[in-house]
């Protein structure tokens, strides 16, 4: 007789795009579909960016109607998961008080001064491990301290903390977003309230913590009757954080493997079992973020495919559209590591003309401008793929850990000058995919949640590596043309700290 097979939703939002992707898994095998995909387009109002998270809301059910329609067979569970940081307040009834704000928003300005003021970032790391990024949570709560909406606050939920609130009425903060907040001591796995203390943030905005595998409620009635979803369906608590799940989806054979969950960003890092919160890391602006099963997701964040995606929306909004496949053909001609630039420069967080500002950085280090899409195209991926050395090479050396291979997830994996670019520039093997390893990781803790597979991260990776495609890419090339690139961003970028240092001192 065949195993049963599950059917399990994992609802994934990221910062362009919302899918709502179905999964059926036995002890043996693992199958994923579309039911529904959406758009995630921020709104400018008043001059703050934010977030139509109603919008997305109802994308969510949409996705979970085509779900259901789909097959005879019921949804055993739903997970969520999404991008991190950002959050919705509510009042005492349960009503958000406004949209959120989305993180690239300017509003953070001026509030990493407030915070350093308070606590220093030496003694900020120590507790709480995280990189400085100007939109972390804190940063967030502190430019909001003494508006109207913080003021009315009853209730904080980080995003996929919402929509699961919105599903179930039942609220609750996930573990792995939770950390991303810098409000987590990673030693302790819970709220750091000195922390909290020194900026003036009220902790208890946010529900009980909660860990994938938790339970997050059933379905309300007004949603199972918008759905067609049957009572009683279960969400399930997820690695909520969409990299969190993304490295649950990497489908590695051994320990010693580096991971890029790439898309919108690269974070670029490795999964150990506990944090490094040395001053050299801090100094070289790695993260300690929480993982499934207790792990660490010891990790840089990179600019990413962003920096290409503002590229091709600028050329679309002036007239000169480009398809990406025959851009990504142009730019493999191009010539190699012309010109490269910083991919984790705060340059290139926002929104806008992303060509004139690689141009702009390129003449800063003395190094060429593109002279077209696809010389900027080519300048784009050189330098994302020689962050992700250098990302890979710091936590190697700041963790004392090896590597023997690089696993390439997320949109990433379908982008082959990408990868090959990454093999070459960190001499070692990368494995491409899967391309929704989010998804995937999202429905492998709900599927071992419910007995359908066992075991820990290297039983579900095993999994994974039986069933979905990938792809492999070896170091080809001249590896020194790299070092030589390196050293060439390592010496423009200590010119231009040395250079900022002195406005700062007069």
């Amino acid at each position: 007789m065949p195993p049963t097979e599950h059917r399990f939703a994992a609802v994934d939002l990221g910062a362009s795009s919302g899918r709502v992707m179905v999964g059926q898994v036995t002890p043996d095998t693992l199958t994923l579909h579309e039911a529904h995909r959406f758009p995630n387009e921020p709104v400018r109002l008043s001059g703050t960016l934010h977030w139509n998270i109603l919008s997305l809301h109802q994308g969510v059910l949409n996705g979970l109607k085509a779900a259901a329609a789909a097959a005879a067979t019921p949804l055993t569970s739903i997970g969520i998961d999404t991008w991190a940081v950002d959050y919705g307040l509510l009042d005492a009834t349960g009503a958000l008080l406004a949209n959120p704000v989305h993180y690239r928003d300017t509003r953070t300005t001026g509030a990493a001064d407030k915070v350093a003021a308070a606590l220093p970032p030496r003694a900020l790391y120590a507790a709480t491990g995280l990189q400085h990024l100007p939109f972390n949570t804190i940063y967030q709560l502190v430019a909001a301290q003494g508006t109207p909406a913080l003021a009315a606050a009853h209730r904080l939920l980080l995003i996929p903390d919402l929509i699961s609130y919105w599903l179930t009425g039942e609220a609750g903060t996930e573990l792995t977003n939770a950390s991303t907040t810098q409000l987590i001591d990673p030693r302790t796995r819970t709220w750091s309230a000195h922390v909290a203390d020194a900026l003036g943030i009220d902790l208890s905005l946010f529900p009980p913590l909660r860990r994938p595998g938790d339970p997050a409620g059933t379905l309300r009635p007004d949603v199972l009757a918008e759905t067609g979803l049957p009572h009683p369906t279960p969400v399930t608590a997820v690695g909520s954080h969409d990299t969190a799940s993304a490295v649950v989806g990497v489908p590695a054979t051994s320990p010693r493997f580096a991971y890029i969950a790439t898309g919108t960003w690269s974070l670029a890092g490795l999964e150990l079992d506990a944090p490094v919160l040395t001053e050299a890391s801090r100094r070289a602006n790695f993260t300690n973020e929480l993982g499934v099963d207790g792990t660490v997701r010891y990790l840089r964040n990179i600019m990413g495919l962003w920096m290409l995606q503002e590229c091709l929306r600028t050329w679309e909004n002036t007239g000169s559209e480009h398809h990406l496949p025959t851009l990504l053909a142009a730019a493999a001609e191009a010539l190699p590591l012309r010109s490269v630039v910083d991919a984790g420069d705060p340059a290139f967080i926002a929104p806008g003309d992303m060509p004139d500002r690689i141009a702009a950085a390129c003449h800063r280090t003395g190094q060429p401008a593109p002279r077209n899409p696809a010389e900027t195209t080519r300048c784009v991926l050189d330098s994302l793929a020689l962050a992700h050395r250098r990302a890979i090479e710091d936590a190697v050396r700041l963790s004392g850990r090896t590597v023997d291979t690089v696993h390439i997830v997320g949109g990433g994996a379908h982008n082959a000058l990408l990868c090959r670019l990454t093999a070459d520039a960190c001499g070692l093997p990368v494995v491409a995919g899967p391309a929704e390893a989010a998804a995937l990781g999202n429905i492998l803790v709900q599927a071992r949640t419910a007995g359908m597979v066992g075991g820990g991260l290297s039983d579900l990776r095993a999994l994974l590596h039986s069933t979905q495609p990938l792809r492999q890419y070896e170091p080809t090339g001249d590896h020194s043309a790299w070092d030589r690139a390196a050293s060439r961003l390592e010496g423009a970028r200590v010119t231009e700290t040395e250079a900022a240092e002195e406005e700062r001192c007069g």
